[in-house]
């Protein structure tokens, strides 16, 4: 059987529906039968809350993952998604950035856990990261640990001018640790049609980037925002809504490029 495809979800920029992301995709590749694995790399752990996670029920973290190395299989929760898992974080995590500096092995931890014997016995399809709103090395650890960055792009003004310093970053971790890293595409986020703007964003986005923007493009869509507050990705919450509807095109795309 073939390895996981592990794909970091990052854009240092905050509010662009990165988390939302990676709970909704994870979650409909989960319903096309995938087993998916959500690593939850941000401190404020909203991919764990999102997923109905309870704070209390994160004994082991990604922080343990990366600085004591538990193996992967004692951090792992099913979620109440079949085939839908997640290694959960806490504020823990906030510190780990100082704690890593003095670790050799400080941006390959995340690489060595995923890739641990133990690690392939889950028997896992896609490997999701949910990366932190920077560019820090928890984020690093993430770009080594990749194989594809996939990255939300919400349709605003300055949205592509933030792309250029995630660029740089990936391009200085191909030069570094990881030389196969490619990026899995851009995907455009609470997308309003009505809005010229958001419009001209797409148009300027596919212009510059070409194919590797999504043919999907994910709504501004009120069930999508009220899901996490209910616990559950949107699939779950309101299947027929066009926020459901645009994640499993995703989840299609995605398998499609992949297959």
């Amino acid at each position: 059987m073939p390895d996981a495809k592990i794909i970091a979800v990052t854009n240092q920029k905050g509010g662009v529906g990165k988390t939302t992301t990676a709970i909704n995709l994870g979650a409909a590749l989960a319903m096309k039968g995938n087993k998916v694995l959500i690593v939850d790399l941000d401190p404020q752990g909203n991919a764990s809350t999102g997923l109905g996670i309870e704070p209390q029920d994160r004994e082991s973290t990604t922080y343990d993952l990366l600085l004591e190395e538990s193996p992967l299989e004692s951090v792992v929760l099913q979620t109440e998604i079949e085939n839908l898992w997640i290694a959960p974080a806490t504020t823990d995590l906030s510190s780990a950035d100082i704690e890593l500096v003095a670790n050799e092995k400080r941006s390959h931890l995340l690489h060595d856990s995923l890739r641990a014997p133990t690690a392939e016995r889950l028997g896992l399809d896609y490997i999701l990261i949910d990366c932190p709103p920077s560019l820090n090395l928890l984020t690093v650890n993430a770009l080594v640990a990749a194989h594809s960055v996939l990255i939300p792009l919400q349709s605003e003004f300055f949205a592509l001018e933030g792309l250029s310093q995630l660029m740089l970053t990936i391009r200085e971790v191909r030069e570094a640790a990881n030389p196969k890293l490619r990026i899995e595409g851009v995907v455009l986020t609470m997308h309003d049609m009505r809005n010229n703007l958001a419009q001209q964003v797409e148009a300027d986005a596919r212009d510059t980037l070409g194919e590797l923007v999504f043919k999907t493009v994910v709504p501004r869509n009120v069930r999508v925002s009220e899901a996490p507050s209910f616990a559950m990705p949107v699939i779950s919450y309101d299947p027929n809504s066009k926020g459901s509807q645009a994640y499993i095109s995703l989840a299609q795309e995605l398998m499609a490029k992949a297959g």
